[in-house]
């Protein structure tokens, strides 16, 4: 079995492939290792270069997908294909440097699960620094994590951290939080960071509310992943509850005062109360059916792979 496999996805990198090829067969040379990469619909010549290399060097493989999936389709792919005992995962950019794997490797060495870069002196545009300090900030506000750099893709995870972990949206990023949650023990280590020489970068900041939006969901499916009910169901109890005790007052109020109701607010205010109650009950109990059937059927994908060249 190979040591190390190492995920690489790449979209429109053409000048960059080969000089990152370059750096980690140095930085890998005396290991026993492998090179996925992972051709995310790329419209320019990053599969000719990837394929030219898968040729020319042994250790080299290739997934290509039939159109732009994202980064974390990327590695999903990557993971699932994986043949080492430690999965690698890199940007194709060249922002980070292969010779810091061995970093990672030391770290897991320790006794970590999962080792995450972080890049303490990073060389991107103002505005990216920002909202990614943002973005970090609140994640450990939420989740009492301690890592400070999830969006860095250098990281290193054992084989069985990732084999049952579903990625979708741009969840990659949290591969960490996630892991921590499920009881993988996951560290840190300062690494190298450079700017950006070819190409451009893929980052938007519409990227940052994606990004937000699968944190929600990842939130509470950390917390409610199998017991939704939990989380819906005391709310509908507590609607349906107000809504209750507003109909018996207006009901009491009806029958021994005499009381009008055709102009009583409270009185939609009470009927809105129990529908919306009976309505959480209800999603609560569809959610725990969708749930079982998610765990029973966890093999679909929702990305398409053209050809894989091993």
């Amino acid at each position: 079995m190979t040591d190390l496999s190492i995920v690489v996805p790449a979209y429109n990198e053409q000048e960059n492939i080969s000089v990152l090829h370059h750096r980690l067969t140095e930085a890998l040379r005396g290991k026993s290792y492998e090179i996925l990469f992972v051709d995310d619909g790329s419209t320019d010549k990053t599969l000719e270069v990837c394929e030219k290399l898968h040729c020319e060097d042994k250790h080299v493989k290739v997934i290509q997908f039939r159109r732009n999936f994202g980064q974390t389709a990327a590695f999903d792919a990557g993971f699932k294909r994986a043949q080492g005992k430690v999965i690698i995962t890199i940007d194709a950019d060249l922002q980070n440097d292969p010779h810091d794997i061995d970093l990672l490797l030391k770290k897991l060495d320790e006794g970590y699960d999962c080792v995450s870069g972080w890049r303490i002196n990073r060389k991107d545009s103002i505005g990216k620094t920002i909202t990614s300090l943002f973005a970090n900030g609140f994640r450990k506000l939420l989740t009492g994590e301690k890592i400070h750099d999830s969006g860095c893709s250098l990281k290193a995870y054992r084989k069985e951290c990732v084999e049952n972990v579903d990625l979708y949206g741009e969840t990659h990023r949290f591969i960490p939080t996630i892991l921590s949650w499920k009881g993988f023990k996951v560290g840190e280590v300062k690494v190298k960071h450079y700017p950006r020489a070819f190409g451009k970068t893929k980052y938007g900041f519409s990227r940052v509310f994606r990004g937000l939006f699968d944190f929600i969901v990842i939130k509470f499916w950390m917390n409610y992943s199998t017991k939704p009910m939990y989380f819906l169901g005391p709310v509908g109890l507590v609607l349906t509850f107000f809504g209750s005790l507003i109909g018996g007052y207006l009901t009491f109020d009806k029958i021994f005062f005499g009381a009008s109701l055709a102009n009583r607010p409270l009185l939609l205010l009470a009927i809105l109360l129990v529908i919306l109650g009976v309505q959480f009950l209800i999603f609560g109990i569809i959610l725990d059916i969708l749930v079982k059937i998610y765990y029973e059927n966890r093999t679909k994908t929702y990305y398409s792979i053209k050809k894989v060249l091993q």
